[in-house]
């Protein structure tokens, strides 16, 4: 099987920990290793260096390479513009394309089973995750699906994620683990409706991992995106030659911006696909309180690094990337705090959301450099 891990966002979100010249999946916001070193480690014994993809933005390609010097140099795909998510998908699958014609030793390229991750996520329970990839791929090789979306049994009602409805329980696999058809995803659902849907155990958390075949995915971009697959399929033939650069930067840019769930997963027929999920540990820190509830959910509970001294305080979180500063905070309720060596920010969880408006507004002004 072939994993792509995508790791170009920006992370604003994340700010000051996250910077447009070094943004989250390249910061070790938790331990020791950048989420993105995370991401492929906890593929890398099972799958391979030759099998695992990176895309990122041009802009990032080296520091990928520094941070990841095991994957070949050819397995970093550069966008050289944003142009979201399907455009993004649509020109790993032509890398995946080309490369699966070169090694797939008689077999159909069609047929190779692809792994699409995020290399901003966190997981405790790798050995859980790993499962549900082998579990994933045996129920393509089955033919019993065509796409399996990867799901996190939920350990609260977090309404900042999307969610997967589970249908009809289709099956259990030898290792015991259940299989259920897909009925719905609803994307970050009120307080209320996420508390009825933990209550009720029919719904897990949405990972935006998802499992499938070359074959099937291409054939999504052919039949609902066919414009959009003309283009990439002028960059997959130039992929290898002296003309892919060139070739790149004049297709790349004019593609038409679209999320994939719009361009590709809207269109996939219930009938096609599975969802697995298991309690792997996985989170997804989007925001600076979000990390919080990653780390740890309980409200009553205070998450630091550094040199930091809290008291009286509940539901913080206060980072200090300063070894020569303390940072004392006292009497804070659902405060977020954040020191670096050029910047500090402090917000309630309630207006976290303000903090990617006022980075977004710092472009073009004096001030561009610290966002």
């Amino acid at each position: 099987m072939k994993i792509v891990i995508f790791a170009g966002g920006s992370g604003r979100r994340l700010w000051p920990i996250s910077r447009k010249k070094s943004p989250k999946q390249f910061e070790p916001i938790i331990g020791e290793q950048s989420t993105l070193q995370l991401a492929v480690d906890r593929v890398l014994p099972q799958y391979g260096a030759e099998n695992i993809f990176i895309s990122t933005n041009e802009r990032y390609v080296e520091m990928v390479r520094e941070q990841l010097p095991a994957l070949p140099p050819q397995n970093i795909i550069g966008e050289p513009t944003r142009r979201d998510l399907a455009a993004a998908v649509g020109l790993a699958i032509a890398h995946l394309s080309k490369a699966t014609d070169g090694d797939s030793l008689g077999g159909s390229s069609e047929e190779e089973e692809i792994a699409i991750l995020w290399g901003d996520n966190y997981m405790d329970q790798v050995d859980a995750f790993r499962g549900v990839l082998s579990t994933a791929e045996t129920l393509l090789q089955e033919k019993q699906a065509n796409i399996l979306f990867i799901g996190e049994t939920p350990r609260f009602a977090n309404s900042q994620l999307g969610w997967l409805e589970l249908g009809e329980k289709m099956g259990v696999m030898e290792n015991k683990r259940p299989f259920y058809r897909f009925n719905s995803l609803t994307y970050r659902p009120p307080q209320a409706q996420c508390e009825q849907m933990f209550a009720a155990q029919t719904h897990v958390w949405n990972t935006g991992y998802f499992v499938t075949t070359l074959g099937f995915v291409r054939g999504l971009y052919q039949q609902q995106q066919p414009a959009m697959w003309t283009q990439l399929s002028a960059i997959e033939a130039a992929i290898g030659s002296d003309g892919y650069t060139d070739a790149l930067h004049s297709i790349y840019p004019e593609l038409e911006v679209m999320s994939f769930d719009d361009a590709i997963l809207q269109f996939v027929d219930p009938s096609d696909a599975l969802v697995l999920h298991d309690h792997m540990g996985w989170s997804d820190p989007g925001t600076l309180y979000a990390l919080k509830e990653a780390i740890n959910p309980d409200p009553e509970a205070n998450v630091t690094k550094g040199q930091v001294v809290v008291e009286e305080s509940r539901d913080t979180l206060v980072y200090n990337y300063e070894d020569k500063k303390l940072v004392v905070v006292a009497g804070l309720d659902g405060i977020i705090v954040v020191n670096t060596d050029d910047a500090i920010v402090v917000v309630h969880k309630d207006h976290i959301g303000t903090v990617k408006a006022i980075v977004d507004g710092l472009e073009g002004t004096a001030l561009e450099s610290y966002s």
